[in-house]
């Protein structure tokens, strides 16, 4: 692709999330932005569930657990329980649930929409590409093994190379160059 006079193009890693059977609705972006030390993740997401809180028989929906899986598929398989083809989270230290480096804070919606930036030292952007970012119905508890009990998957975005140039964003060919 020729470069436009004035026009500059830049490499971002990034997710676009799209709900599933249980959250048609749910849209938004993720961006792995690489820092001193780590990364910084910002999520911003509408269209998710109206919180509802506990009863005897289930955790509150919302806040929503939000992880990065290992695989990088958004394979909805079975619409009752969808995306389990992006397997389970991102672990490769193999640390217990709560340190998993696909562990991030939940997501706190506010009339559906939610927005987080936070900043981690457990990997690089240029990690992630491949994997998927989940997001789930219920909080994740941080102590619950393997999965922090959030809960089925209602959104997921595969984490991928992009390529903006201007206001254009566009998958990034993989012998391109920005």
């Amino acid at each position: 692709m020729a470069r436009r006079r004035g026009r500059s193009c830049r490499r971002l890693v990034a997710a676009r999330i799209i709900g599933g059977p249980l959250a048609p609705n749910i849209r938004g972006w993720a961006y792995f932005t690489p820092a001193a030390g780590g990364s910084w993740v910002s999520v911003r997401v509408s269209g998710l569930p109206e919180y509802m809180p506990a009863t005897n028989s289930r955790p509150p929906i919302g806040p929503h657990g939000l992880h990065i899986h290992l695989y990088g598929t958004c394979a909805v398989g079975n619409p009752a329980d969808p995306f389990l083809a992006a397997g389970e989270h991102w672990n490769p230290d193999n640390q217990l649930h709560g340190n998993h480096a696909g562990d991030l804070p939940v997501l706190f919606s506010n009339d559906g929409v939610a927005k987080m930036r936070v900043f981690t030292n457990r990997f690089r952007p240029n990690q992630v590409v491949g994997k998927s970012i989940i997001i789930h119905m219920y909080p994740d508890d941080y102590r619950t093994q393997p999965t922090g009990a959030s809960g089925p998957r209602l959104a997921c975005g595969v984490i991928k190379n992009y390529r903006i140039c201007g206001n254009r964003i566009s998958p990034k060919p993989p012998t391109s160059c920005c």
